[in-house]
């Protein structure tokens, strides 16, 4: 022992602890990532099985290609579907269930699945007013129903034939389908007559089709 007193040892320097830091990402990689993501819905948009937009060329939408169409053999309903709902839902509703103040249901209705359409013909063509009763259900409706084909410049035999088979049909309905030939007998029976139906004249008509 050399008589001096102990001197204290330092404790050695604690290590800085890693921190974490703030890294700025480049606004060209946000640019790149958008660019990417649009040629890649552009690739599949041109590429992709469910469009290929060779198919309508030179037509401009599905509709007109399905105007195209070789004519077939009775009503066609994609056509009365689409005339229907683009005129006559806006008050009966695209499911056929009507809408309150506005018009009765087609779907189940007992005129709409009547065996003749003597009757369901003239609805349409000249329109109809005053209370009705669908299904064992009063609907009162006073503005009533105006005439959606008076003529057949608005919308020929065939078309009117093609809704009235369609509405005949859709919504579990199953009457049988409507002929251009059966539409253009009772136009031209109702002739120049531009005023409604009413519920009472036609109740009191026969109901066998018209021929």
């Amino acid at each position: 022992m050399n008589g001096q007193p102990d001197q204290a040892i330092p404790a050695p320097a604690a290590s800085a602890e890693p921190q974490a830091g703030r890294v700025t990402v480049p606004v060209w990689l946000f640019a790149l990532l958008f660019l990417l993501l649009w040629w890649s819905m552009v690739q599949f948009d041109k590429t992709g099985g469910w469009f290929n937009e060779e198919v309508y060329a030179p037509y401009t939408s599905f509709t007109m290609v399905q105007d195209y169409q070789p004519i077939r053999e009775g009503p066609d309903l994609s056509r009365g579907q689409r005339v229907f709902e683009s005129i006559c839902a806006l008050c009966h509703g695209t499911d056929g269930a009507g809408k309150p103040g506005q018009a009765p249901p087609l779907a189940g209705s007992d005129w709409v699945n009547s065996p003749g359409v003597n009757r369901l013909i003239r609805i349409p063509a000249l329109g109809l007013i005053g209370p009705i009763e669908v299904s064992g259900k009063a609907y009162d409706f006073p503005s009533g129903m105006t005439a959606v084909a008076p003529t057949r410049d608005m919308m020929s035999d065939e078309v009117l034939a093609d809704v009235l088979t369609y509405v005949r049909q859709a919504w579990g309905n199953k009457a049988p389908p409507v002929t251009a030939a059966q539409v253009k007998t009772i136009r031209d029976e109702l002739g120049n007559r531009s005023t409604q139906n009413t519920v009472k004249e036609l109740q009191a008509l026969p109901e066998e089709e018209a021929k």
